[in-house]
């Protein structure tokens, strides 16, 4: 027993095992595990022969010194878990983390997570890159296909044999900035000595190559825009401050000032997705900012303040102290999504023939401004850059080098010019050529003639297709294509038609389907809007509806009093009309005090 060491100076020297096999088992000693609490050991195996021996001795000396020179892992923690430590405590932009977390699932976790983060090196790195930029989905090479959607389905034609698909160099930079940034949380805890992506080589940046829409489609782009003077308004302020899309959709009336001298927008939040979806949260760079606004941008907002005003006033209702600007109900409580903003320009851009997206509006604004001779550092001011027009040099060298001079007069007047008001009305006359084209039509001629309650919420899109004999994908593009012309808003998260819903002139209706086919009456010249009130027994008394009728015809306006008080007073009404002497139906025209009683 005198000659045996204390149990500590045994694990500090480690302990060489020969297995079964012949193989020789190095263990050291290093410490307590900082993730799991438990002992650490460096281990290495050396394989059987004549020189096993030595080499395990070598070793075991090597182990030694690195657990002496702390230069040793000090944790058996895997590359999973100190992604996941890392990430969260990430302080990046909550969509960067949920793309983050994207990648690790896809990418990261599938091919190096169950590795020791000691183990990881250079050559395993270069390893795991050429994997990405061989196959998205890292297929083994045979028997794949690449089915149309990922829903039980029938295969048919395009359903096709998988092809390998790489990364794009921006995406495996990505993942490497993922594991760097895990890595040197590793050394700076102490976990690993080394970071090996230090010694990584990604692929290189690709090149920017910002490709914004030139003078001539941006032209046609916005007067396209234009035939829905609300949508219009958005792509012009898009294209004149820069602001990113989830910035577009947050912007409130209370962030614009349009004090004479000081026209400026103050954007303070943006609308991003989250894990229960879309919500308002901090810009990207977490910094507040301000753009000056010109005279035509303050002209286009102006008019769109004075559309939503008379708008909600049509409906009998006020706009919310903080309403959205780019709002698509019409008291501006809720925000419209970037997701919707961008599928309607993409379609918009689709239509003309045009190859662009929606953030290329930055870039268009970007490069007229620098072109125009302004400073790189204020153009990146506009833009939201955080890096003192680092970025913006960076991506804009080849319109810098161009930009010899400050224009005079600004972007605002090298902005194509907004519709007049006679090009307005043009406008409204539309020629419509597809089946839900038609059937947005004949869903406004019903409300011009007193069929469907102007002001009423439309009937749920599976009842449209089935009265109008249409599938239901076409039943719900004709309610889209409604709001897109600015004939639908949504009040309390129904659709609902507005005043300002434009009659389809003949040639609208020329050649429509007989499913839906309707040829407005003679007399619909006659009817007028009115906002409607209905007043009953108990103190009943309704929110103002819009109504289409003349008051030569009273008859119509005895179905929209039998209609609203079904629906206001369902339990003191029934199918048939003995009831009607209970209720009265007052009506104004819009912007009039005078009010006309109707009673029966």
């Amino acid at each position: 027993m005198a000659g045996r060491q204390p149990a500590s100076t045994a694990r500090a020297r480690g302990s060489i095992t020969t297995l079964p096999s012949g193989t020789i088992r190095v263990r050291v000693y290093a410490g307590i595990d900082p993730v799991s609490g438990r002992r650490h050991y460096l281990t290495e195996l050396v394989q059987p022969g004549k020189k096993a021996q030595r080499e395990a001795e070598a070793v075991r000396a090597r182990l030694l010194a690195q657990v002496e020179e702390r230069r040793n892992p000090r944790t058996n923690a895997t590359v999973d878990e100190l992604v996941r430590r890392h990430l969260d405590q990430f302080a990046g932009a909550p969509n960067t983390l949920q793309m983050y977390r994207g990648h690790v699932k896809n990418h990261i976790s599938p091919l190096l997570g169950r590795i020791n983060i000691g183990r990881l090196d250079p050559e395993i790195l270069d390893s795991f890159y050429a994997e990405l930029r061989r196959c998205r989905i890292h297929c083994s090479g045979s028997g794949l296909v690449d089915h149309r959607t990922r829903r039980d389905h029938e295969c048919d034609d395009r359903c096709r044999p998988h092809r390998c698909k790489p990364l794009s160099a921006t995406t495996v930079r990505h993942i490497h900035f993922i594991l760097s940034g895990a890595y040197k949380r590793a050394v700076r805890w102490r976990w690993v000595a080394v970071n090996p992506l230090a010694q990584a080589e990604p692929p290189p940046a690709p090149r920017s190559n910002p490709r914004p829409p030139s003078a001539e489609q941006a032209a046609r782009l916005l007067n396209k825009a234009w035939d829905d003077p609300d949508w219009g308004a958005l792509i012009w302020t898009a294209m004149t401050t820069g602001a990113r899309r989830g910035e577009l959709c947050a912007v409130r009336w209370t962030w614009l000032n349009f004090q004479e001298g000081r026209e400026t927008l103050w954007l303070q939040s943006g609308i991003r997705k989250s894990d229960d979806g879309w919500i308002e949260g901090d810009l990207k760079t977490h910094q507040q900012r301000r753009i000056a606004l010109d005279a035509e941008t303050v002209a286009v907002l102006t008019d769109l303040r004075a559309r939503v005003v008379k708008r909600a006033e049509m409906f009998g209702i006020e706009l919310v102290q903080d309403a959205f600007v780019f709002s698509t109900a019409a008291d501006g409580a809720t925000f419209p999504t970037p997701d919707s903003v961008t599928q309607r320009y993409d379609r918009m851009a689709k239509k003309l023939g045009i190859v662009t997206t929606f953030h290329k509006l930055r870039h268009y604004s970007a490069t007229e401004l620098i072109v125009g001779g302004v400073d790189p550092r204020t153009v990146a001011g506009r833009l939201g850059h955080g890096d003192g027009g680092t970025t913006t040099l960076k991506t804009y060298t080849a319109w810098v080098s161009e930009g010899d001079q400050r224009a005079a007069t600004g972007l605002g007047a090298r902005m194509p010019e907004r519709p007049s008001r006679a090009e307005e009305a043009r406008r409204a006359v539309r020629v419509s050529e597809h089946p839900y084209e038609h059937l947005a039509d004949a869903i406004v001629a019903k409300s011009a003639r007193g069929e469907l309650g102007v002001g009423d919420a439309l009937p749920p899109a599976e009842q449209i297709a089935s009265e109008a004999g249409v599938s239901l994908s076409t039943a719900r593009r004709a309610v889209r294509l409604l709001k897109d012309r600015g004939a639908v808003v949504v009040v309390g998260g129904r659709p609902v038609l507005t005043a300002s819903a434009p009659t389809p002139a003949s040639p609208v209706v020329h050649g429509a389907p007989a499913s839906h086919s309707l040829e407005p009456p003679a007399e619909e010249v006659a009817n007028v809007q009115w906002l409607a009130t209905l007043r009953g027994p108990a103190g009943l008394h309704s929110r103002a509806r819009i109504v289409s009728g003349s008051l030569d015809d009273l008859d119509g306006f005895r179905r929209h009093l039998l209609g609203i008080a079904r629906i206001e007073d369902p339990d003191g009404t029934d199918d048939g009309e003995a009831w009607i002497g209970r209720f009265e139906l007052d009506l104004r025209r819009p912007g009039d005090a005078s009010v006309i009683t109707l009673r029966w």
